[in-house]
């Protein structure tokens, strides 16, 4: 009997992905530079030591490409925690010029799927934009919150959590 790609997925994200910058989207000496952390939990709630998280996302003025990279990318630890050290991304323009909230885009690949998973970070000191974003405020009540990331000592936290209750909203890209 032969494997399949979907009988031999992960966990192989620690040698297969690697970046040589890592977490590190800026410098930890660049004006307004933070930790952007979290766990990534199952179903069940248990953290996922496996998994790899990568970051997208606009420069502080809302631009995209260009000098600022706006990349980075984290392996979880044995206890699911991940950490990307970044600055707060502008607002970028949305469908029909209409700005959207500053946020991150994340990619979650982790074992048991097939294919990474989609979802965004929002801030949660950015009520008033927050409100306005057409993709946040375009879901129900209860998903919003799976999507802003809480304030912390030395910026923000962002729990990912791949299925179940409080289950993290995910895109289709």
């Amino acid at each position: 009997m032969m494997l399949t790609p979907a009988q031999t997925i992960g966990p192989f994200f620690s040698h297969a992905l690697p970046w040589p910058d890592g977490p590190h989207v800026v410098a930890a000496d660049a004006p307004g530079a933070f930790w952007l952390r979290g766990r990534v939990l199952d179903g069940a709630g248990e953290p996922v030591p496996d998994a790899l998280i990568e970051s997208w996302q606009a420069d502080p003025d809302g631009r995209l490409g260009g000098p600022f990279r706006g990349f980075g990318r984290c392996p979880t630890d044995p206890h699911g925690w991940w950490a990307i050290r970044t600055v707060k991304p502008g607002p970028v323009p949305g469908a029909g010029g209409r700005p959207q909230a500053p946020h991150l885009a994340l990619s979650v690949f982790a074992r048991g799927l097939l294919h990474r998973v989609v979802t965004r970070v929002y801030f949660a000191d950015e009520p008033t934009a927050n409100a306005a974003d057409p993709v946040l405020s375009g879901l129900p009540e209860p998903a919003r919150g799976t999507l802003v990331a809480g304030q912390t000592e030395d910026g923000y936290r962002f729990d990912i959590r791949l299925q179940g209750e409080h289950e993290t909203v995910f895109f289709a890209v």
